[in-house]
């Protein structure tokens, strides 16, 4: 339990503006401020719109909201392929407008380790989203509309993996899959990433590390098992897709490197790379232009960063 004073300190540095915190502070006050809890430490107003590479002075609700609607789209994929179908209702509404997942289904998985695996990152991809919404409390957006139908057909037709006219189904069977799933895990782990240093309170700080490790976890082991399944052309081939999408970038690696293995993907330094939230738009938007909205999520992400690069 925090005291008065420590909750105010908290909400200064991670709320976005004065407006903000007197928003917080009045719906907060409502319940006792003396009996706030971590769970609670939230903006209570949706900040207002900002551009994707306005990142110099946003909040740190406007971070996590980010993050969360990435979240959503790892939540409601892993969920269809495992289960058959998305994250329960009571976990969908917030700011914003909710919508909803065109696609989606159980994939017949015929390895057991592969099932098993896939499980496990449903289970954490749900839990990251429990997470969010209990740290950002009614500030927590909804989620919008998904498209995990048409959207891995454009990319799989972009990296050449199928032509034009023909579809690409990742819950087909557990090759596609896996193509599936490497398709935006990488993107997940730059993103934390990237938006690290955007964060002030140390609190929060550590949190989104420990997402970035679990994401990273995720990421190698379905480049691991993609890898030994011979894998390796068809994620080069998505991996220089998603590149393209960020022109001037080199943000992204694929299986193998001068036709070695090529498990984690990193810089000259050894450490992941980074891509801003304009830039992880780019991605799952499907576009190398500044745009409202496409791709994964057709009418946009909801919350203040919501504009591709």
């Amino acid at each position: 339990m925090f005291g008065k004073r420590h909750v105010r300190e908290l909400i200064n540095r991670s709320t976005e503006n004065p407006a903000e915190r007197r928003q917080f502070l009045k719906s907060a006050s409502a319940a006792g401020l003396g009996l706030v809890g971590a769970g609670m430490l939230s903006a209570a107003a949706r900040p207002a719109p900002a551009s994707a590479d306005e990142t110099a002075a946003i909040s740190d609700s406007t971070i996590f909201n980010f993050a969360l609607n990435l979240e959503y789209l790892e939540a409601e994929f892993y969920s269809y392929a495992v289960t058959g179908h998305g994250l329960p209702e009571n976990l969908t509404f917030g700011t914003g407008q909710r919508g909803p997942v065109v696609g989606g289904s159980e994939v017949p998985f015929r390895s057991r380790s592969i099932r098993q695996f896939a499980a496990q990152i449903a289970r954490d991809e749900h839990e990251h989203v429990k997470f969010f919404r209990s740290v950002l409390g009614s500030a927590a957006v909804a989620r919008p509309a998904i498209n995990i139908r048409d959207s891995f057909t454009e990319v799989a037709i972009a990296a050449g993996l199928i032509k034009p006219g023909q579809t690409f189904d990742p819950f087909a069977n557990e090759d596609n899959f896996l193509r599936g799933a490497f398709i935006f895990e990488d993107v997940g782990v730059t993103a934390f990433k990237g938006a690290a240093p955007l964060i002030s309170n140390k609190t929060y700080l550590g949190a989104a590390a420990g997402i970035l490790a679990v994401e990273a976890y995720h990421a190698a082991n379905i480049r691991t098992v993609l890898y030994d399944r011979g894998g390796a052309d068809d994620a080069n081939a998505i991996s220089a897709a998603r590149r393209a999408l960020n022109p001037g970038t080199d943000l992204d690696e694929g299986l193998t490197v001068d036709g070695k293995a090529n498990i984690v993907p990193d810089d000259p330094t050894g450490l992941v790379f980074a891509r801003t939230p304009g830039q992880v738009l780019n991605i799952v938007y499907l576009t190398p232009k500044k745009a409202p909205h496409g791709g994964f999520y057709p009418d946009g992400v909801n919350g203040s960063l919501h504009i591709s690069a």
